[in-house]
């Protein structure tokens, strides 16, 4: 049970390049949306509530993120809320919808991350540790609520820790 920091300094050390940071903002989000879409259905009514294994991955890693850091765990798990809700929608608009709507947000939002990942000239942090699966959005949010001002003392760290953040010269592989 690893804290928000040390989990958001190992993930930032993966991702010190802006463009590849910036490409989390499209891809993640993406992502987490499909995986949304995709676990829809099955739907099994018990009394008003609806259950999917959306539903069960969504309260697991809520459980997970307020777990390291309230205000951090409280944003991500609203956001995550928000896009699960967009891919519930989209799956209900027909099977074959869901589908397409599920895998193509999934793959394109991976190809987004792997061309983050070509400028930052690393292999994303999963591969090391699938907790970064996780991470992944704890990551996005956190950098926006920096962006925001918010717990400036943490940015701080994580700066100190995994390096700032930078354009790699494509050029030098450096």
């Amino acid at each position: 049970m690893r804290p928000a920091t040390d989990l958001l300094v190992q993930y930032a050390t993966y991702h010190r390049d802006q463009r590849n940071i910036s490409s989390h903002f499209v891809g993640i989000p993406m992502i987490v949306c499909a995986i949304g879409t995709l676990l829809a259905r099955p739907a099994v009514a018990v009394g008003d509530v609806v259950l999917t294994p959306a539903v069960a991955v969504f309260a697991l890693a809520a459980l997970w993120y307020l777990s390291r850091d309230l205000v951090l765990g409280v944003a991500t798990v609203l956001a995550a809320g928000l896009l699960f809700w967009i891919g519930h929608n989209l799956a209900q608009i027909s099977v074959a919808a869901g589908l397409g709507w599920g895998l193509g947000l999934f793959a394109v939002g991976w190809v987004i991350q792997f061309l983050g990942h070509y400028y930052e000239g690393r292999k994303p942090a999963f591969v090391d540790d699938l907790v970064g699966l996780l991470v992944g959005p704890m990551f996005v949010m956190a950098e926006a609520l920096f962006a925001l001002g918010w717990n400036p003392a943490l940015q701080r760290e994580i700066v100190r820790r995994a390096g700032p953040s930078h354009l790699r010269n494509l050029a030098h592989g450096a």
